[in-house]
């Protein structure tokens, strides 16, 4: 197995490809590449621009001299090549004396941001060479806090790899999929939370981006712990520079050849550290020597000194690899960085010439690209830097890296610190430098209360530029998953995806009355609570299977109808709609709960005639309150939001129609068209049927459809991020008839078939668009019988059903001749006292009337029938 460089370092070559290659990276000059004007190695002091010239101090000098610390390149090259890439200062670390200063990174240094963005792409690319054909199967693993930024950079660099970085903050609810040591950090522990526990487990190479790679244990430890659960081939280590001895380069060689995996290394530049015995005493004593209070922060601090720029940050795009990041993500981002950065420009005082752009710890690849963005947007010279949790020893000498600290107390809720007192916090080479503004970028989980106090990062700023911008990115939370039965209903794990939260322990049930009441007077919203299940009586029971059995062969056929015109027109059947072969061409999204039994029954369809395996989702919307956007989110995350077909039973008049196209506003790509097995109020364009008939479904409550409630929505029980709760009644399951309804309609699928298709011909060439005849008959019915409430009246066989099962009904109107689909109405009207009135000038088979007037006295002496 050979050891092999660019450069022959004194080790074997030609011996082919074997485990442990190096790759080192150098041009024809034996340099680490070009640079722009200003780079560091070629700059006076931290941060100024200002070419250095033959005279001028490397920023290494001062703590190699005091403490004999060497930089020594390979032989036959020049040591210039590392010191154009690192400075040195003192560490306030017990277990490494010295601290190696990229100028290139973009943490300790303010640099400008082309170069530092620059650097990563030009050593993904070279990745990328490396890797030739596999290169598209890479994934791109940066190291926290200092190498967040040059992670992503390398994925960018890379195209088309995704990206993740470890973490120390542990984020409540996520569980880490790994994690590992590094030894020699001031905070070791490292946490692996990405959002899709499959990021990590393909089979293609892994890349692991650090700033420096100095002994190896940091990526020993992460491939150990990362192989034992994800075994791969080949693994790539990036660095900025490569530092290792020979020992530690044996060891690396050994330890691929013991994985039996091959593991790559690719750096600007290479060479080693030489340390003097004692080094870590000698550096104590130094820091003990020249130590000195940290400058104060701007007396008299007022937030009110701040300025807020509302970046228009793009919704449910992530704020940086913590939890991955994608090339879509990637491409998100960059479409929306000019209008972000034009939004900081207003912002910027009227001259300004030098601008700061300061990112938070971990929280670098952000700041860096609006950084980036914003040297174009102005004509100010830009740079970028972050604040870092690394304590070290501030010198204000030439020669030496570090020549000014900020100390401020952490402000994202840190795990290190004493009670009352959270960890020290750093910013670096900012005092002195003559900013004209400093922009701070942090995510909303950093915008604090510590982060405004009078000793906070925003007060210290304040004394020293003439204005603080604060530019507050949201914090990215991974969403939650779907359930799937039989964990949550009793649908088989394949039907129906429910995005949805489990709340089965939480008490919601209220008498039907109370609930009446309470939503009438405005006290609460009938999504807050639910009723009490209706437990059928036997002759109920008796039926609904009468009306199952009679109306299979319709709702199969609405079912094919409204499948295949779904399918011919969205894609998936090769029709004028067909979305360039992706399999379905759709994505089903039914509307908890009612339209859940129809989602999985078009599903079933597909599968059963087509060969089609398309995606079911349940999502809640809530009258009044829109729909969930935790779900949307989830949608856009994981399908083409275009493919994404929302699912109702039926429609009344048409509130849930429009809920949904007001709801959808926000979200540009989804389709706010709502398909529906059936339209009897005239109210969408995709449908099976506009007939009013009895669908079965309707009949029961949960256990017909999965035995899951209805949706919930308050506020108590559903954050921001959380899906909208449900609960689910395992101890119905001795009632559930939810398999037989799917099962049975199923089983009409074939004998439909040259229906569904003469239907599906019909509709295709009719004119669908929405009449919306049902709501005008609504308005009507609401006037006639001084009701001055359209939402208290329930047109349609399914929303009367609701009424007489869930609400105070006051009456009902049908459609003289209506038929057996109006039995069960009849008898449920009759259990609870409410009369039945007949007409003849109605578009449904019939209405139900919510009582509008109620209070407790408004029914009977029985408790059942309105009066």
């Amino acid at each position: 197995m050979s050891h092999t460089d660019e450069d022959d370092h004194g080790h074997d070559r030609g011996q082919g490809e074997g485990y442990g290659r190096v790759t080192q990276v150098a041009d024809a000059n034996g340099r680490a590449g070009e640079r722009e004007a200003g780079a560091p190695g070629g700059t006076a002091g931290p941060g100024t621009g200002q070419r250095r010239g033959p005279s001028g101090p490397w920023p290494g000098e001062w703590v190699a001299r005091r403490l004999e610390v060497r930089l020594e390149a390979p032989p036959g090259e020049e040591d210039g090549r590392l010191r154009d890439l690192l400075g040195l200062a003192l560490r306030r670390n017990p277990r490494r004396a010295h601290l190696l200063v990229s100028q290139v990174l973009g943490k300790h240094v303010p640099q400008l941001p082309g170069i530092v963005h620059g650097t990563g792409l030009d050593l993904g690319r070279r990745v990328g060479e490396l890797l030739g054909a596999d290169a598209g199967r890479a994934v791109v693993l940066g190291y926290a806090e200092t190498a967040t930024g040059l992670g992503h950079s390398v994925a960018d660099g890379l195209g088309t790899a995704p990206c993740l970085h470890s973490t120390r903050r542990a984020v409540p609810g996520v569980e880490p999929v790994g994690g590992f040591e590094e030894e020699h950090s001031h905070a070791t522990s490292h946490l692996l939370l990405p959002e899709d526990p499959e990021l990590l487990a393909g089979d293609g190479p892994l890349v692991l981006v650090d700033d420096e790679f100095s002994t190896g244990t940091t990526v020993l430890n992460t491939i150990t712990a990362l192989h034992r659960a994800f075994p791969r081939e080949r693994y790539v280590i990036v660095a900025l520079t490569d530092l290792r001895g020979p020992e530690d380069r044996a060891r690396l060689e050994k330890f691929a050849a013991d994985l039996g995996a091959r593991i790559d290394v690719v750096a600007l530049a290479t060479g080693t550290v030489r340390l003097p015995d004692g080094v870590l005493e000698r550096g104590a004593a130094l820091v003990e020597a020249h130590d000195s209070p940290p400058p104060r922060p701007a007396p008299g601090f007022g937030p009110e000194q701040v300025h807020r720029v509302d970046l228009g940050w793009p919704q449910g795009l992530p704020d940086g690899g913590r939890h991955g990041f994608t090339p879509a993500h990637r491409a998100r981002l960059e479409a929306a960085l000019p209008a972000m950065a034009g939004r900081i420009a207003a912002h910027l005082p009227e001259g300004a010439r030098r601008v700061l752009v300061l990112g938070c710890e971990e929280l670098m690849y952000a700041p860096l690209r609006l950084a980036g963005a914003l040297t174009g947007a102005t004509g100010a010279e830009v740079r970028y830097s972050t604040t870092t949790r690394s304590p070290v020893l501030a010198v204000d000498e030439p020669g030496y890296a570090i020549r000014t600290r900020l100390v401020f107390p952490a402000h994202d809720d840190p795990a290190d610190g004493t009670p009352g007192r959270p960890g020290d916090r750093y910013a670096y080479n900012i005092a002195g430098q003559g900013f004209d503004a400093v922009v701070a970028v942090v995510d909303s989980a950093a915008d604090t209360p510590a982060l405004h106090a009078p000793d906070g990062l925003l007060a210290h700023l304040a004394a020293h530029t003439g204005r603080v911008l604060l530019a507050v990115v949201p914090s990215h939370r991974p969403l939650p998953a779907p359930l799937r039965g039989p964990d949550f209903s009793s649908y088989a794990p394949e039907d129906v995806g429910w995005l949805l939260q489990d709340l089965s322990d939480v008490t919601l049930e209220a008498p039907t009355e109370e609930r009446e009441e309470a939503i009438q007077s405005g006290g609460a919203h009938y999504a807050e609570s639910l009723p009490v299940e209706y437990q059928p009586s036997r002759e109920y029971q008796r039926l609904f299977h009468q009306a199952l059995e009679a109306s299979a062969d319709r709702i199969a056929r609405a079912v094919g109808a409204v499948t295949d015109t779904l399918l011919t027109e969205r894609g998936g059947l090769g029709g004028a709609g067909d979305r360039g072969g992706r399999e379905g061409g759709i994505v089903l999204a039914s509307l908890a709960r009612a339209g859940t039994p129809v989602g999985v029954l078009m599903r079933r369809w597909a599968r059963h005639v087509h060969g089609l395996d398309v995606p079911h989702y349940a999502v809640s919307i809530v009258r009044g309150r829109g729909i969930d956007t935790t779900a949307l989110r989830w949608l856009a995350a994981h399908h083409d939001p275009a493919d994404v077909v929302f699912v109702d039973g039926w429609t009344g008049k048409g509130a849930i129609t429009r809920e949904l196209a007001d709801a959808l506003r926000p979200f540009p790509g989804f389709s706010p068209e709502l398909a529906v097995l059936a339209d009897p109020g005239g109210c969408v364009r995709t449908y099976g049927t506009r007939e009013d008939f009895l669908i079965p479904s309707a009949c029961l409550n949960s256990t017909v459809s999965g035995l899951v409630s209805r949706t919930v929505l308050r506020a108590d029980l559903v954050g921001p991020d959380d899906f909208h709760g449900a609960k689910y009644y395992r101890e119905l399951a001795g009632a559930d008839v939810s398999g037989l309804f799917l099962d049975t309609v199923a089983s009409r699928f074939d004998a439909v078939r040259a229906d569904v298709a003469a239907d599906v011909a019909e509709l295709l060439a009719a004119d669908r668009a929405p009449t919306w005849d049902g709501w005008r008959a609504v308005e009507r019915i609401s006037e006639e019988y001084g009701i001055g409430d359209v939402n208290l009246v329930k047109p349609g066989v399914g929303e009367t059903t609701r009424v007489l099962l869930r609400r105070v009904p006051w009456r009902v109107l049908a459609r003289r001749g209506a038929g057996a689909d109006l039995d069960h109405i009849r008898l449920l009207a009759e259990q609870r006292g409410v009369p039945v009135e007949e007409t003849d000038d109605l578009p449904y088979s019939c209405v139900g009337l919510i009582h509008p007037r109620y209070t407790r006295g408004a029914t009977g002496a029985d408790g059942k029938a309105a009066r």
